[in-house]
């Protein structure tokens, strides 16, 4: 009952409403001063009063019964009132709950009331504050109504005169894409000779790379004739020197049996210069030479040698291309060689290199003193009981678990033992692979392996028929082979 008499007030309705009023306002450059609004207060007022009405009536109706409706104390109801008074307390008791429920929805429908009373004071008080607010904001809007019309003018001037700007750079345009077209026939005309002149250049700089190839040859085969120069005239005034000095000391005596022995031994000499100059033409340069050798470089790492207590001792070093590398692998090597100019070049690269005959020197050392002995296209030029005799000597001299390396030019290659061997004039005979294995294996070092290195690129014979692997075998094989023994 109470709610069908009580009409329901959205407090956020009505606030959405001001907003909404607030903003219409805003949006236009004139705003009228709020005049009117929306509920009328006084409509508001009869409204709560009426709500009031209904509250007081259902507190009223919502207290404790102490007496039976008086429509209900006529006869013959009136014969049973001590009934009556029981009736009541039962039905007091039942709707105890029901009666606090009612008397709670009642005093919260009045706090609403009193709230909703509070909230219509509040918004008339805002509604005002709002029109006076508007109402103060509306002339500076006119104000600025006024500015924008004048801004408008000026643009529309401004307008026209980019108008009469754009027709005139429209103008310059023409005028530009004219100028430009004909530019560009010269620059196309100018860049034709630029090309013409850089193809002369490129042709004069591609002749001058010429020439200064040839000059860099010739300047290279200067120095190398002024090596070769310089070591024959140092060999020369050595045994110029040596002779005067041997007859300063005879005179006015003939000169004796071992004075003349000395010239004779002296002269072994006298192709130093030759021969190295033959290794620079023939051998390979030193970066070609010190890349092929590095294929030893993990035999020595896994032999464990190099050290102060097993050195590498390198036999026939020549210009020192292995010395130079083990060295700068971290291991402790030093080398021999009977050509005074190789060891020159050897001590003037900071490489322990001495002058001595390789045999001689193995038999002045001590047995079990080396920790491997190496030599390089080296026993290709010793006599045979030589080789046996070298041999002997470096087995003698490596320690327990020492090794022996030797490279030589590969016989089983044709072209290498039947031509290349003998551009070298000192070269005697070519020595079978397995014959050196089995000469080192008989002087008393073990596990000797062949391994056959540096083989002919680019061979027509790489199909897999076996007439082709042996033709490829025959002349494009390895072109040398080592031997590597370890004693035990």
């Amino acid at each position: 009952m109470i709610d069908k008499n009580n009409p329901e007030i959205n407090i956020n309705e009505l606030m959405q409403k001001v907003r909404d009023e607030v903003a219409r306002r805003k949006n236009r450059f004139r705003l009228p001063v709020v005049s009117t609004f929306n509920i009328e207060a006084s409509v508001m007022d009869w409204k709560i009063s009426h709500i009031q009405a209904l509250l007081r009536n259902a507190e009223s109706r919502a207290i404790v019964r102490t007496k039976w409706p008086d429509n209900l104390n006529r006869f013959p109801f009136n014969l049973i009132r001590g009934i009556q008074k029981i009736a009541l307390k039962i039905l007091n008791f039942i709707f105890k709950d029901q009666r606090e429920v009612n008397f709670n929805v009642i005093n919260a429908l009045k706090e609403s009331t009193e709230l909703n009373r509070q909230l219509i004071a509040q918004v008339e008080t805002l509604r005002s504050q709002l029109d006076e607010q508007l109402s103060t904001v509306a002339t500076p809007f006119d104000e600025l109504n006024e500015r924008l019309s004048t801004v408008h003018t000026h643009i529309e001037g401004l307008s026209e005169n980019l108008s009469l700007v754009n027709t005139r750079i429209q103008g310059m345009d023409d005028r530009w894409d004219t100028i430009n077209s004909s530019t560009n026939s010269r620059m196309s005309d100018i860049q034709k000779r630029l090309d013409a002149v850089d193809s002369r250049v490129q042709r004069i700089d591609e002749h001058l790379d010429s020439v200064n190839t040839r000059v860099q040859g010739q300047n290279e085969r200067y120095i190398r004739n002024d090596t070769y120069l310089k070591n024959d005239l140092s060999q020369q005034k050595r045994l110029l020197t040596l002779f005067l000095e041997e007859a300063q000391q005879r005179l006015p005596q003939p000169l004796s049996q071992d004075q003349l022995q000395t010239f004779v031994n002296e002269n072994q000499h006298s192709l130093d210069g030759f021969y190295a100059a033959f290794e620079d033409r023939f051998r390979g340069t030193r970066e070609e030479i010190t890349k092929k050798l590095k294929v030893y470089l993990p035999i020595i790492a896994e032999a464990q040698i190099g050290t102060q207590d097993s050195p590498i001792l390198d036999v026939g070093c020549g210009r020192g291309e292995w010395l130079e590398l083990i060295r700068e692998s971290g291991y402790i090597a030093k080398g021999i060689d009977i050509n005074r100019v190789m060891v020159e070049q050897c001590q003037a690269r900071e490489l322990e290199v001495i002058e001595s005959d390789a045999i001689a020197y193995l038999q002045s050392l001590p047995d079990a003193s080396l920790g491997a002995v190496t030599g390089f296209h080296i026993i290709e030029h010793l006599p045979f009981p030589l080789l046996i005799k070298l041999f002997n000597e470096v087995a003698r001299v490596l320690k327990t678990n020492g090794l022996a390396i030797f490279e030589t030019p590969n016989p089983q290659n044709l072209l290498v033992g039947a031509c290349d061997f003998y551009s070298d004039p000192t070269h005697l005979n070519p020595l079978h692979p397995e014959m050196i294995q089995f000469l080192l294996n008989y002087q008393g070092l073990s596990n000797v392996q062949l391994l056959y290195l540096n083989p002919v690129e680019n061979s027509p014979f790489d199909q897999e028929a076996p007439g082709m692997q042996t033709l490829r075998n025959w002349f494009f094989g390895p072109r040398d082979y080592a031997v590597v023994g370890y004693k035990i």
